[in-house]
């Protein structure tokens, strides 16, 4: 194993299709016209120093160590900003420009100090590196002027010198080995987007500064690592490298938060994790990161972890560390005494959208072919339900049209429903380049997101909808396209069903469903409604990226329903730059939904109840299926308080903490005989565990995620299992307990079978996504190189179908007692109910849940910044502390549920969408009060969680006599 090198060009690729010729050092080359001459002389191998430049941004040309010489031109014109031209004859090596480069990095070195040895980039600087290139043997100039670098000069303090920045728990910044080349502000700027670097004073008073002369914590910075992973030197450098040493060797995988999907290269010391740095030949992320996946990944070695199965007779008992066999032992037995007692039916799972591909196909497998039924769910049910089932019925296929590239082609984007700065941020930097570039931006969200109005951003539109009205919003958007002759009719003629679309149109044409009808109830100004639906049916290639704001409410099919008919009306389906994205929350919540994680569905979205599909499964499975759906998450619960379903296998969820009505989860839990937790850690619904079977992180297995976009990535084992097992393992040898004669020696075989299965992913194998990095489903023998954008020449249905979207208002309704409307979300440096990124230094940024209010609505209840507040609805209250802000508009309030402390899905209702069971997070009737603190709930959930994590300590042993 060795240290994954990647080539740094100096200068971002030129995307011209015309070539030009030219000769460097004697070497004749080619590349695309615009190329810089520092790219093509490292496309053919030539190496010119350089210190300011690097292929992640644009070129800047200050360092002046990248110069050369141009036959026909006077001067040495510096290589990263000079493009080729057809003819050029350059020298990169003479002795005039030797003579230049040494003297510049002397001048360098000059105000730099001479600690390499103990340096934490030794071995990995530019600095040291170019010195050695230029041939640098002496400095002139000595050490004793102004400088930066001593913070006392003869003998009294240096003005010049300022001391290291530790605020930042992941790296340090040390402005004495900073050599202003701007490369850090530069990625900031153009990579992240975020502008929260620049360079202070002139001249030798220069120097890197984060915001007005602040701290990086204090600052603007979101903590990304797109500056670090500039930095030349050692100035901006991870805490990890510092305190374990450089790393000697890397291997490629896939980050485990948001569906991104981002490709990271983990560079070890032996089994420890030294830094995770992204990959730039990720297709996903394109060589950035944000702060979870850059550095976010300590929980995978935190104290807290389980690593030893454990099993107890009731819920109040401590729990009894036991082997593996015994613990696969004792839930086959249980499993089959409850079945044998309470019918096939009584018992089921859930699968995980945090566990590989493999892993979920494992499970579904485990339910149906082991149980004997399907009663087998995922997280899915509770966020992105209503996407399989409204793209489904519009297009054919239950999943986004686009990939991530397609951004970089469209020219309005609408966000409905989704914050991507926060849930998605690698993907929000990508948007945010876009938009600095020109795209129009329209935002359809109750809060102000940080794209409405940030760094050289802002919405040409901000629709701050009244929670629930989403489907009105859109239906009135498809008035204006419609009433005003702005829909694409050829392509509807071609594409879709005319009869439907005439249908469609007569029903959003109604006076009804205009603008100034809609306002009062969403709350839209007509005008700003109008404006958006001309933007984006005019304003060319139009691309919709939507989020749980759209699906988790009592109309989310509908929703999504409607978001197809504006994309299909306008034409914007089937090339890049347009499309209608969903912007999944979890790691592989797509991939969960494609291997059959619902009760419906067998894997590649085919409905349980075709005898042709389920054919292929009983043949090589050698069972016979069910042929009727199975129960849902909710459904499980409901037959749970009822006395019908007893068992449950739940892989990586914690549906205690994350599905709503806590109180109802809680006695569904608690009314069931054997709840079996595979999971990294004793989380919420292990409260209410039998059986806990430790599970393995992404680091600790191989195997497969699908991120947002379709994409096939390759997880990549880089440490042993801490618990003994990687999740797989742990399925298969609970099968096998159960009497399934399975036999799996590596994840790529049940890869293999998944192929054979389902015909998505039929020509999916790992020798194919080592050879390819990644692929997009589907992927088979019409695509054997994958499907980056759908729907090019026809729907995967045939023709696209038009769907009326009649807005009905939810049944969730504000009023005297609960006057204020509650919607819920994330915030960047958590993911989802905090499980991991709490068990980390993440929360120096966010340590506890806090309540979004308006100013009005905080100044009429005598509540002040940083207040207890109760927050109560019908189902239940809590307490947490108030932050007055005008990104929420009055009558609503919102907050975050990353935190088991605050337990925020108490408040929520069982309100779900009529179609797919999806709860209704989104819209919640609520109270705010002024509090002295925690709940009574709140304690007695406290108090009840300490009891049972109780762990049974062996007894010790006598001392020798």
């Amino acid at each position: 194993m060795t240290l994954i090198q990647e080539i740094d060009y100096g200068t971002p690729a030129s995307k011209a299709e015309k070539t030009v010729r030219l000769v460097i050092d004697g070497n004749t080359i080619e590349v695309p016209e615009g190329t810089s001459v520092m790219r093509a002389s490292t496309e053919a191998g030539i190496q010119v120093p350089k210190l300011c430049a690097t292929d992640m941004v644009d070129a800047f040309g200050s360092c002046r160590l990248c110069l050369v010489e141009i036959e026909g031109r006077n001067g040495t014109p510096a290589s990263c900003t000079t493009p080729v031209s057809e003819g050029m004859v350059v020298h990169t090596q003479t002795g005039r420009l030797k003579d230049i480069r040494r003297g510049v990095m002397e001048l360098y070195i000059s105000d730099h100090p001479l600690d390499c040895l103990t340096c934490a980039a030794n071995g990995d600087c530019e600095l040291q590196d170019m010195a050695g290139a230029v041939g640098l043997r002496d400095v002139r100039y000595g050490y004793e002027g102004d400088n930066h670098v001593k913070a006392r000069q003869n003998g009294e303090a240096n003005p010049r010198y300022m001391a290291k920045d530790e605020s930042n728990p992941y790296f340090t910044y040390d402005p004495s080995k900073c050599i202003v080349c701007s490369r850090c502000v530069r990625a900031c700027e153009e990579v992240q987007g975020t502008f929260a670097l620049t360079i202070e004073g002139r001249g030798f008073e220069s120097r890197v500064s984060p915001g007005m002369h602040e701290s990086f914590m204090n600052s603007e910075c979101v903590s990304c690592g797109a500056c670090v992973q500039a930095c030349p030197t050692a100035t901006l450098q991870e805490k990890s490298v510092i305190e374990i040493g450089q790393p000697e060797h890397s291997v490629v995988t896939t980050c485990a938060y948001c569906g991104v999907g981002c490709s990271f290269k983990a560079e070890m010391r032996g089994e420890e994790v030294v830094r995770m740095v992204p990959w730039k030949d990720g297709k996903a992320n394109r060589g950035h990161s944000c702060v979870k996946g850059r550095f976010a990944w300590g929980y995978a070695t935190h104290q807290d972890r389980i690593t030893s199965p454990m099993v107890r007779d009731k819920i109040t008992d401590p729990w009894r560390e036991v082997s593996w066999d015994e613990a696969f032992a004792h839930v086959a037995k249980e499993f089959r005494r409850i079945q044998y007692q309470f019918g096939k039916g009584a018992i089921g799972g859930i699968t995980s959208s945090r566990c590989t591909n493999e892993e979920t196909f494992l499970v579904q497998k485990l339910v149906r072919a082991g149980f004997g039924n399907n009663n087998v769910d995922t997280c899915a049910r509770v966020c992105h339900s209503p996407t399989g089932y409204g793209l489904g019925k519009a297009f054919g296929t239950s999943a986004g049209t686009q990939d991530f590239d397609s951004v970089e082609h469209t020219d309005v984007v609408i966000v409905i429903g989704a914050n991507p700065t926060d849930g998605h941020p690698v993907f929000a930097s990508r948007l945010k380049k876009r938009l600095r570039a020109g795209a129009k931006l329209i935002v359809i969200d109750p809060r102000r997101i940080d794209l409405v109005r940030s760094a050289h951003v802002e919405a040409s539109h901000h629709m701050p909808l009244k929670p629930g009205t989403n489907v009105a919003v859109l239906t009135a958007l498809a008035h204006v396209i419609v009433t005003e002759g702005l829909f694409d009719e050829a392509f509807i003629r071609e594409r879709c069903d005319w009869s439907e679309f005439e249908d469609w149109a007569s029903f959003v044409a109604d006076p009804a469903h205009s603008p100034e009808a809609t306002e009062v109830y969403t709350g839209v100004p007509a005008e700003e409604l109008r404006g958006a639906a001309r933007l984006y049916a005019r304003g060319g290639n139009g691309a919709i990226y939507y989020g749980l704001g759209v699906t988790e409410h009592s109309q989310g099919s509908t929703t999504v329903m409607a978001i197809a008919n504006l994309a299909m009306a306008t034409g914007n389906i089937g090339r890049p730059g347009v499309g209608v994205n969903p912007l999944r929350g979890q790691n592989n919540v797509q991939g969960a939904c494609d291997m059959g994680s619902f009760p419906h569905e067998l894997p590649g979205y085919r409905h349980i109840s075709g005898t042709e599909v389920r054919d292929v499964f009983e043949k090589l499975w050698g069972v016979e299926l069910n042929p009727e759906p199975g129960l849902r998450i909710p459904n499980m619960l409901d037959a749970a308080v009822d006395g019908t379903f007893r068992g449950i296998y739940i892989q990586g969820e914690d549906i205690l903490q994350s599905d709503p009505d806590t109180k109802h989860v809680k006695a569904g839990l608690e009314a069931m005989e054997c709840v079996v937790v595979h999971d990294l850690f004793l989380n919420e619904t292990a409260n209410y565990a039998h059986v806990f079977l430790p599970g393995s992180t992404f680091l600790e297995k191989d195997g497969t995620f699908t991120n947002a976009e379709r994409r096939i990535n390759r997880v990549r084992k880089v440490m042993s299992p801490k618990n003994g097992l990687a999740d797989w393992e742990v399925t298969l040898h609970l099968a096998q307990a159960m009497g399934l004669n399975w036999s799996y020696a590596h994840p790529s075989e049940i890869m293999d079978e998944i192929a054979a299965t389902t015909p998505s992913f039929a020509s999916v194998t790992y020798q194919l996504l080592e050879e390819k990095g990644s692929v997009q489903w589907p992927c088979n023998e019409a695509k054997p190189d994958g499907t980056p954008v759908m729907h090019l020449d026809g729907f995967v249905r045939g023709k696209g179908k038009f769907i009326r979207t009649e807005y009905v208002a939810t049944d969730e309704r504000t009023g005297p007692r609960f006057p204020l409307l509650l919607t819920t979300g994330r915030i960047l440096s958590q993911y989802n109910v905090g499980a991991q990124t709490r068990r980390t230094e993440n929360v120096a940024w966010h340590g506890e849940d806090r309540l979004e209010i308006h100013p009005h609505d905080a100044e009429q209840r005598g509540i002040h910044q940083d207040d207890w507040v109760k927050l109560a609805s019908r189902s239940g209250e809590t307490a947490l502390r108030a932050t007055i802000t005008e990104r929420v508009a009055p009558g609503v309030v919102y907050t975050t549920f990353h935190h088991p402390g605050t337990q925020a899905n108490v408040i929520t209702t069982d309100f779900t969408d009529w179609a797919t069971n999806c709860p209704e997070y989104k819209v919640t009737a609520v109270q705010v009060s002024p509090s002295n603190g925690p709940t009574i709930w709140q304690q007695d959930y406290e108090a009840q969680a300490a009891q049972s994590r109780r762990i049974a300590k062996e007894d010790a042993l006598e001392p020798a006599e």
